[in-house]
């Protein structure tokens, strides 16, 4: 391979990573022995056309099929091949960011192999990169089912919405990105899917650029949990994004809203009683006016905890990115 840089002088030599493009290229497996050895066919082809130095870490998300014992046996016989085993499945952020302890590159390419996305286009990808500082790819032609794309469309909707971006395919699976982006923005869980929103919100460049899906088999997902726990990871990324250091203007908008709404509503029915228009014992309004002026009390108090937390870790988070200094 051309230039490769060796393991144990990434250190040594990482003035020169710096100033000459290095390429990392995740690959996230999870039971996909039979593509294994025609994905890697495909992504040297494209490196070796592409990237100068470069190097491939597969990272296997507990898989059952034996998809170890294949990326074993190509860590084993390629110097620029590396492998990683997860001892479960623990979710594709935390296979980033275990391979990102291993990677010497400035530039990372992260690619689930599931999607089955044709590795041919992530030079294009990496050439956008350098105008960019995140580039999504974007599926293009779609080859898994309509469910699939017509849920993906929904939600990726609703992410711009949110989120004031306009990404076509924010959940592709496909994604270049600067190593000093995902040192500069931290992402656990499940917000890997939501990189481009948290880089964007930090002021990096966010651009897209199509690759094509390869035919194959994809799984449906009917599950209702996973749709729940992207609906909450987009509020966590919404919450993160813009009330990290400032809690009380998110619980306190909120409060404050519930409790003069449970206050209006509480003082209608004390002066309606007093005033002897009637009982109002039994009231559905009686309840519902309490039960939200308690809600109101409680959000503003937990926002108070939460400013005082902040208040007491302020000096230790960063909400900023600096680009250049000149001096």
């Amino acid at each position: 391979m051309t230039g490769l840089v060796e393991p144990e002088n990434r250190l040594k030599e990482s003035s020169v990573i710096e100033s000459v493009d290095y390429v990392s290229i995740i690959v996230a497996v999870q039971d996909q022995k039979e593509i294994i050895h025609e994905l890697n066919d495909q992504i040297n082809t494209m490196l070796t056309e592409s990237a100068g130095q470069y190097e491939i870490i597969y990272v296997d998300d507990g898989s059952t099929d034996g998809s170890w014992e294949v990326l074993d046996k190509l860590a084993q016989d390629k110097d620029h091949i590396r492998a990683i085993k997860l001892r479960t499945a623990f979710g594709e952020s935390s296979v980033l960011q275990a391979a990102l302890e291993k990677a010497g590159g400035n530039k990372i390419i992260f690619y689930l192999s599931r999607v089955r996305a044709n590795s041919r286009d992530f030079g294009s990808m990496l050439q956008k990169l350098e105008h960019a500082d995140v580039v999504v790819g974007v599926r293009h032609p779609r080859r898994d089912s309509k469910f699939n794309r017509y849920v993906s469309r929904l939600f990726n909707i609703i992410t711009n919405r949110l989120t004031n971006l306009n990404l076509q395919d924010i959940n592709s699976g496909v994604l270049a990105v600067r190593r000093t982006v995902l040192d500069n923005v931290p992402f656990y869980g499940a917000l890997h899917t939501f990189l481009p929103v948290l880089a964007h919100r930090q002021g990096y460049r966010v651009a897209e650029e199509k690759v094509e899906q390869l035919p194959g088999s994809f799984k449906n997902s009917f599950r209702l949990r996973d749709y729940i726990r992207r609906s909450l990871d987009l509020i966590s990324v919404i919450f993160l994004s813009r009330y990290s250091k400032k809690p009380l203007h998110f619980l306190g908008f909120l409060g404050v809203v519930f409790t003069l709404i449970g206050a209006f509503i509480d003082s209608y029915l004390f002066f309606y009683r007093i005033l002897g228009f009637g009982g109002i014992a039994g009231r559905p309004m009686l309840l519902l006016g309490t039960v939200l002026l308690v809600i109101g009390l409680q959000m503003i108090a937990i926002g108070l905890l939460a400013e005082m937390i902040i208040f007491t870790h302020a000096r230790n988070i960063r909400e900023y990115n600096i680009e250049e200094i000149i001096e």
